[in-house]
């Protein structure tokens, strides 16, 4: 069993809580027995399981290599304040492009808990895969793992640059939706096509203007009450049911 929070893979796990390591190991870490028992039921490779002295395996975990570890090296690798005494070390995996028609772009978006829930929401509406634009919180930060609720292993999530995705998404016959606050259409007014792409934006600065230039309609959800505007994810979320609906 690992006792020291000194011992070197304890050292190599902590480092994947940077994206610096995450990048160069192709890698991360996930906590938790509801995150773990997604990724073992997924075709993601799990390279390894961190098990808590005392903590039984659950089942769909079981045949994995794994290392025993005390409460003290838990406590020290792991981001949550109260640990489950299970965690994982996950490969990241790159996805093929498919046949898509539905996508959710994202735009310079930085708040890992709003990303977490909009990959969720996509999961949960049928979209068919959710591209990160530049300058968008890292997908495997672990704030925003735990927010997908294990829906990051079951969602096809790539890296683009927008300024040239969105173009290319075009020539392919997609129409473009971008959630925007002025100059824009209540979104019930549009009928959506068979094959569309919604790009939502920073939480604060909405989609930035070069990007907004490129879509094809911008779309508004109205406001009946005195908020001034609604939470990204939510708008998100409402954007993505109307479009599968």
């Amino acid at each position: 069993m690992i006792t020291s929070i000194h011992n070197d893979k304890v050292k190599q796990w902590n480092k994947l809580r940077k994206k610096k390591s995450r990048v160069e190991t192709h890698a991360f870490l996930v906590e938790g027995f509801h995150l773990i028992e997604e990724a073992c039921a997924s075709d993601w490779e799990l390279a390894e399981l961190i098990i808590q002295d005392g903590i039984t395996v659950p089942d769909v975990a079981k045949g994995y290599p794994y290392s025993l570890v005390s409460s003290a090296v838990m406590n020290h690798i792991s981001s949550t304040k109260t640990p489950q005494g299970i965690a994982a070390v996950v490969k990241m995996k790159e996805h093929e492009a498919g046949i898509f028609e539905k996508l959710l772009l994202v735009d310079s978006l930085q708040d890992p808990g709003n990303l977490g829930t909009m990959i969720r929401t996509a999961d949960a509406a049928g979209f068919d895969a959710v591209i990160l634009g530049n300058n968008t919180v890292d997908v495997y930060n672990e704030k925003v793992i735990r927010s997908t609720q294990g829906s990051i292993f079951h969602m096809p999530i790539f890296q683009a640059d927008l300024m040239t995705k969105i173009p290319d998404l075009q020539e392919e016959g997609f129409t473009v939706w971008a959630s925007a606050l002025s100059k824009a259409t209540v979104y019930t007014e549009l009928t959506p096509s068979n094959k569309i792409a919604l790009i939502v934006g920073n939480e604060g600065a909405g989609i930035s203007e070069d990007v907004l230039q490129l879509a094809d309609f911008r779309v508004t959800i109205p406001i009946y009450g005195k908020a001034e505007s609604l939470n990204a994810s939510i708008a998100a979320g409402i954007f993505m049911y109307y479009l599968q609906g």
